[in-house]
């Protein structure tokens, strides 16, 4: 099989998520009035979060853009919100329904109302807390799930202070349903998961093809700054590197069926290549499953098992993938 190759931004990414892994989360102002709450290095459950102020006297309050997993991380956003944005945020957005970004709402409500696509309420439902299922060894403490009160279908607009935060729907890509928040007066885009930075891109859930699609379309909106879902913030450099990776994905998912493998044989065979140094590089036999799907005439977004494909991940990884939560 080919070895892949990579953009040298991939690598500059990698590098940083290396060097930030010894670093706490912290929230950093990333724009005037626009902060990035990243928690290094960005691994399973280890996800970013946002914060929309503007300038005080505005039309609106703070808009938090994502939570966390645990509440011992939720609280630590918290008080980190609370030092830039006293009495905390307005309404918090969950981009999609993991519980990575999502576990942290009860730490934010009732004063916030939690805002996202109807069909992430639906799949948050549904999921309930099944996530802490799959790592019983994370402290996840007490995350009552406490599910968005309001929802929308298509486009959103915000207002937090003088500042636009434009809610936009790009799934299915990263899940069946993804919201990404753009401040267009900054040129900063929040992506969730749907980019990643140092981190390999997850689509199980989601769709290898609806992810090209919303890469394309955050390109159009010609960022300046990037807050990927995990990993540090960039540029519109994080689209390339997430995006050459999918890309490359179909390409071994083509191999794959080809030679009649199935998504985790033909991942233990795959030489990463450039994607080597990417973090939770397991995920390849999950994001295969899905690949292949696709290839086959599987629609996007539609549901598929997730209890197999994560078994190939705990063999490819040669045990429980790690989750620093």
């Amino acid at each position: 099989m080919a070895t892949p190759t990579t953009t040298t931004g991939s690598t500059a990414s990698t590098a940083a998520a290396s060097t930030a892994s010894t670093a706490a989360p912290s929230l950093e102002e990333v724009a005037d009035g626009v902060y990035a709450f990243v928690q290094p290095p960005g691994g399973w459950c280890l996800n970013n979060a946002g914060l929309v102020t503007g300038r005080r006297g505005g039309e609106g309050p703070p808009v938090l853009v994502d939570t966390a997993a645990t509440e011992a991380r939720a609280r630590r956003l918290r008080r980190e919100v609370e030092r830039v944005a006293p009495g905390g945020p307005g309404v918090v957005v969950n981009t999609h329904f993991h519980g990575d970004h999502t576990f942290g709402n009860g730490q934010f409500t009732p004063r916030a109302v939690v805002v996202a696509h109807e069909g992430t309420r639906a799949d948050s439902a549904e999921a309930g807390l099944g996530l802490c299922g799959l790592w019983p060894g994370v402290e996840w403490g007490e995350v009552p799930l406490t599910l968005p009160t309001l929802t929308f279908h298509d486009e959103l607009t915000l207002r937090a202070g003088d500042l636009r935060v434009e809610l936009l729907h790009l799934g299915p890509a990263h899940t069946a349903n993804d919201v990404v928040a753009w401040v267009p007066e900054r040129g900063v885009l929040f992506t969730g998961d749907l980019v990643w930075s140092g981190v390999t891109p997850f689509v199980l859930m989601g769709s290898v093809s609806g992810s090209l699609r919303a890469l394309a379309r955050m390109r159009a909106l010609a960022p300046r700054i990037v807050v990927p879902g995990h990993g540090p913030v960039g540029g519109p450099e994080l689209l390339d590197e997430t995006e050459a990776y999918l890309r490359w994905l179909l390409r071994v998912a083509e191999e794959a069926l080809r030679d009649g493998l199935s998504p985790l044989d033909a991942a233990l065979r795959t030489d990463l290549g450039g994607f080597a140094g990417l973090l939770d590089p397991e995920r390849l036999a999950g994001n295969l499953h899905r690949a292949c799907a696709e290839l086959e005439g599987l629609p996007p977004g539609a549901r598929m098992d997730v209890a197999g494909p994560f078994r190939d991940m705990v063999e490819y990884h040669g045990g429980l993938p790690d989750c620093h939560a």
